[in-house]
């Protein structure tokens, strides 16, 4: 029943009526993806079978069935294009919980997108899931069509910034009927500013997820054109409120007079875990004043930052605030524009001034978080925002002198979360702690290298080391495949496919390559 199916036309008609019928006979895709299903590919991982047929699909793209159908003939190796049937389109096959319009404006679409395993929508998954798709996505009035879904996904995630500019994931809308997703380990949260469980399902401030919409934005417009799009609805006033927290966010802990200054945003979780809260009552680390840089209280894999000026995080802000200034332009906002304009470039000036550090090993690299007192964090971290994702956000290029001493060190012993066994050799982090290597990271390590050799040896861990599932985990225990967390983590699993996307067009003569020595 779970087999890939060619995408009948009739489907393709009926498939906006599915979504109301979808949960009373198609299965749990939490069960489905820890199991293995027929048929099997036909190299020597046997990798399962993953899609749902096409009735129970959460969105049908006749766009990406036809890619879909066109790498058949371009992946030569049978479990790398097994990999690649399942894992790219599971977003639009599993994750679009629910599209629809504004019950006060049925001309704003509304997606509300599940990272996967957990039914919330957190503005950084969201916006990496639909860029995933990014290849396809061309101007489109059509209510079903990629750009509409991108165009539901900046809309919704705009009111919910509206809403609480400081959360980072969010409830099921109104419009939706869905019922709001339970959240033990928040429920005795303390949080400033105080935030409304119906509407959101977890506050950790994280400056990447405000940096997220800015990415979906540019994203969509880089790619369809469509400037008028952004004056219709609530853009705007939400990059308004991004920057209102950032600039409040650059509020250092002390003032001039050496007293305690009030911070923005405090929180405090009753845990047994030091990255699951706040460091003194909910303040974190202190902060130094004159770095340009903006604090994040969390960093992308949700645990708490040591040093709260988190560099990854202010450099994706800095790269896409700076993409959408002409968007900002067309739409008549000269000033709001100047105001992005401003605050990106005094955050990239921050970023090479202070977050740019001195090794006895690798000389001058990026640090992963600093304070302006001169703390720092050396490491680096499997989820994006990273350092090595750094050309990948279009901060730097990935020739820079200080980028590529930055890749050596975080991809090697000089990272404390640089994982290596006889499985899997890549950039871990404390969310699932010592032993677990993120198969994200070494996607993201063939996205920043042009060296073929690396690249195949990538490719090669990372289709061994699926467990025969054939989707692309969370974390996997460098020394045991089996040993694994989350199955189904729609964003990886995109980021892979878009990664095969990204060899086609730099290195299709991978993709003729057989993978079964």
């Amino acid at each position: 029943m779970l087999a890939y199916t060619a995408l009948p036309p009739l489907l393709l008609l009926l498939s906006p009526l599915l979504q109301t019928t979808h949960a009373q006979f198609c299965p749990d895709y939490l069960g489905v993806a820890n199991t293995t299903h027929e048929p099997f590919s036909t190299g020597k991982y046997a990798l399962s079978s993953q899609r749902p047929i096409a009735a129970c699909r959460t969105f049908n793209s006749s766009q990406v069935e036809a890619l879909l159908a066109r790498y058949t003939t371009t992946i030569s190796d049978p479990d790398l294009l097994r990999l690649f049937t399942n894992s790219y389109p599971n977003t639009l096959d599993t994750a679009i919980k629910w599209r629809g319009v504004s019950a006060t404006n049925p001309a704003e679409e509304l997606t509300f997108i599940i990272t996967g395993d957990i039914d919330a929508m957190w503005l950084r998954d969201s916006s990496n899931q639909v860029q995933s798709y990014l290849p396809l996505l061309t101007a489109s009035n059509a209510s079903y069509s990629l750009a509409s879904l991108y165009r539901g996904v900046i809309n919704l995630q705009a009111r919910y910034l509206l809403t609480s500019p400081y959360c980072n994931s969010f409830q099921p809308p109104v419009e939706s009927g869905l019922p709001p997703a339970e959240n033990g380990a928040a429920s005795n949260d303390v949080v400033t500013p105080v935030y409304s469980n119906t509407s959101v399902f977890e506050c950790k401030y994280e400056l990447d997820s405000l940096a997220a919409f800015l990415e979906v934005s540019a994203n969509y417009h880089n790619a369809t054109g469509d400037t008028t799009f952004f004056s219709r609805f609530s853009w705007s006033e939400a990059v308004e409120a991004i920057l209102t927290v950032a600039e409040e966010m650059q509020t250092p802990t002390y003032g001039a007079d050496g007293a305690v200054l009030k911070s923005p945003y405090t929180f405090t979780r009753e845990t047994t875990r030091s990255t699951e809260t706040f460091a003194n009552d909910g303040l974190g680390n202190p902060v130094a004043s004159g770095t340009g840089l903006i604090r994040s209280g969390f960093r992308p894999s949700d645990d708490s930052t040591i040093y709260q000026l988190f560099v990854p995080a202010n450099m994706m802000f800095s790269s896409y605030l700076s993409q959408c200034v002409p968007i900002a332009r067309g739409i008549g906002k000269a000033d709001l524009a100047e105001r992005m304009e401003s605050l990106a470039a005094s955050v990239r000036k921050g970023i090479e001034e202070h977050g740019v550090v001195d090794t006895l090993q690798h000389g001058r690299v990026y640090a992963f978080e600093v304070d302006g007192y001169g703390g720092q964090t050396i490491m680096d971290d499997a989820n994006i925002p990273s350092l090595l994702s750094a050309p990948f956000l279009g901060y730097v290029d990935q020739a820079d002198e200080v980028y590529q001493a930055t890749r050596k060190m975080v991809l090697g012993s000089g990272n404390p979360y640089f994982m290596r066994g006889p499985v899997i050799n890549a950039i871990g982090g404390p969310h699932q702690g010592p032993g677990m290597a993120w198969p994200m990271a070494k996607i993201v390590q063939i996205l920043t290298t042009d060296d073929e050799a690396e690249i195949v040896g990538a490719l090669k861990e990372i289709l061994s080391s699926t467990d025969r599932l054939g989707l692309i985990h969370e974390s996997i225990n460098s020394f045991n495949a089996s040993d694994w967390t989350r199955q189904w983590f729609s964003w990886a699993n995109g980021l892979f496919g878009q990664m095969i996307l990204n060899l086609y067009d730099r290195k299709p003569e991978i993709l003729r390559m057989s993978f079964q020595d």
